[in-house]
């Protein structure tokens, strides 16, 4: 059976600002940091996505962008992005139509989106042996940065609600 790995990361920390439209917040300082961290510590868990999809909103751009230059630097090869103006509006049922079109030979799919949808994603992906207490917290939200791990047995196209093993959420400290 063909395994999967998807992992959900909430956007890193965006400036709270009324001077532009929400599509186009940028990352804070504090932001750039966490983004950074978020790609040191996908490489060293193992992590590294070999496909992306990632929001158009300029908040999720740099955060992939942070990430990606972090992965490379630890020597993993830089993946394909797809940048999507669907992933700034989805609901879970959008998303999860995204994943469902992902290829079959891409093995670890990063999406980089936003809140309340990668948790709620997150959530209802999470079935028989996932981390319970991990299944909680992904139910209240995540903060920014933050990233599940789910395993999928089977392919892409049959992902589904429950069909998933939520096994991580690394939050920033």
């Amino acid at each position: 059976m063909t395994s999967h790995r998807l992992v959900l990361l909430r956007h890193a920390k965006a400036e709270h600002t009324d001077a532009v439209v929400d599509h186009a917040r940028p990352l804070a300082i504090p932001g750039r940091r966490q983004a950074t961290a978020v790609g040191g510590a996908l490489a060293a868990s193992g992590h590294a996505p070999d496909h992306v999809l990632c929001s158009s909103a300029l908040r999720t751009r740099q955060t992939w962008d942070l990430v990606r230059l972090a992965l490379t630097a630890a020597g993993a090869p830089e993946p394909p992005a797809d940048v999507s103006d669907d992933l700034y509006d989805a609901g879970t049922g959008d998303l999860l139509d995204l994943v469902r079109s992902v290829p079959e030979d891409v093995r670890t799919l990063l999406v980089v989106g936003h809140e309340p949808t990668v948790s709620h994603v997150a959530a209802a992906l999470a079935g028989p042996g996932s981390d319970e207490a991990v299944t909680a917290r992904v139910r209240v939200g995540v903060p920014t940065a933050a990233w599940s791990v789910l395993e999928i047995d089977g392919p892409w196209q049959q992902t589904a609600p429950g069909g998933a093993r939520l096994t991580g959420l690394h939050v920033p400290a």
